[in-house]
């Protein structure tokens, strides 16, 4: 059970009907400008870590058997200083599933923003039935998601972040929009969704609708899903550097207001504010990306568990000791 306190949630912004394919990936981009938008708080307050009261010690055993497993367990469940776990999601307004999730470990101590993201296609086991593993979302929402990554990934979601579309181009406009050099041509027309993208390769100065082309471009990659997710790991870099400037702090009005409207979250306004101080020390030098490594075979993308039990010790495990492939819950 989580030993947090649910924060006040912003109201989300009502769903567009009739628009398929990406919510947002690029959830984290509003994350950054709602930590940037903390420092107008006067109440700094970190926020609280889930700990682990399930566990038990297993068996009849007592006495020094007992006390000792009870304290392996006690250790191994210890958790670092000022290290969080935010899951963050877009929606997918087309069957109720998120179409991106991103798993973002905040290392206030250790000065670094790690964020990873999780293929929607991952294969995902609940209720005794194999789904993949954006449909948690429908099933139950941010919490079933984060109930799901959790237990793959054998270690807790401390916060969890549901953010509009709309949200995203707002955003992107409100900094002026954002130069990124753009990996490929992209060229893709679908009357049905109203959509047509005509964007060229390399360096462009990309608005909020621009921005939005780029992130939902799916052809054109080797692997479309991989490639199109280093495109937004890429732009979300490009977007931390700008939104973390020092001059964007006459634009707090406008991100916090933005933020109110299209982002959902149990982070409370006192978290963001002491979130946002440690985000503007550590720079976007100290935010990087990944994918949870896997191998794609129809219809899943099925994990490699040496290497995520690998990235999982670098960079989002927020407990002292390492996890084990024990603790780890990957189906095959």
């Amino acid at each position: 059970m989580s030993t947090k306190t649910p924060g006040r949630r912003c109201r989300p912004a009502p769903r567009r009907k009739g628009r398929r394919g990406l919510r947002i990936l690029l959830i984290l981009f509003l994350i950054l400008a709602a930590l940037y938008t903390g420092i107008r708080c006067f109440w700094l307050r970190p926020p609280e870590q889930k700990q682990e009261t399930s566990q038990e010690v297993s068996g009849d055993a007592e006495g020094p058997e007992a006390d000792a497993e009870a304290e392996a367990l006690k250790s191994h469940t210890e958790r670092k200083d000022h290290f969080y776990t935010i899951l963050v999601s877009g929606s997918d307004d087309g069957n109720g599933n998120s179409d991106t999730n991103i798993l973002l470990a905040v290392n206030a101590d250790g000065g670094s923003i790690y964020g990873v993201s999780i293929a929607r296609d991952t294969k995902a086991v609940w209720g005794g039935k194999t789904h993949k593993i954006n449909a948690a979302f429908g099933a139950g929402g941010m919490e079933k998601l984060a109930e799901v990554v959790g237990d793959q990934l054998g270690i807790p979601v401390d916060y969890t972040v549901s953010v509009d579309i709309q949200g995203f181009v707002a955003l992107v406009d409100a900094i002026g929009g954002v130069d990124f050099d753009v990996p490929v041509d992209m060229h893709y027309e679908d009357p049905y969704q109203d959509l047509y993208i005509h964007i060229s390769k390399g360096m462009q100065h990309l608005t909020g609708a621009e921005a939005l082309k780029v992130v939902r471009f799916r052809e054109g990659y080797a692997t479309q899903d991989i490639g199109r997710m280093e495109t937004q790991q890429a732009f979300l870099k490009a977007v931390a550097k700008q939104v973390l400037q020092p001059g964007n702090v006459t634009k707090l009005d406008d991100f916090a207001r933005i933020f109110q409207e299209y982002v959902e979250t149990d982070l409370t306004l006192g978290n963001l504010a002491w979130l946002g101080t440690q985000a503007i020390s550590m720079g976007a030098e100290n935010i990087a990306f990944s994918t949870l490594p896997g191998t794609w075979k129809d219809p899943f993308i099925y994990l490699d568990a040496d290497e995520v039990l690998t990235l999982v010790n670098e960079h989002l495990n927020p407990y002292v000791e390492d996890r084990t492939p024990e603790d780890l819950n990957i189906p095959t």
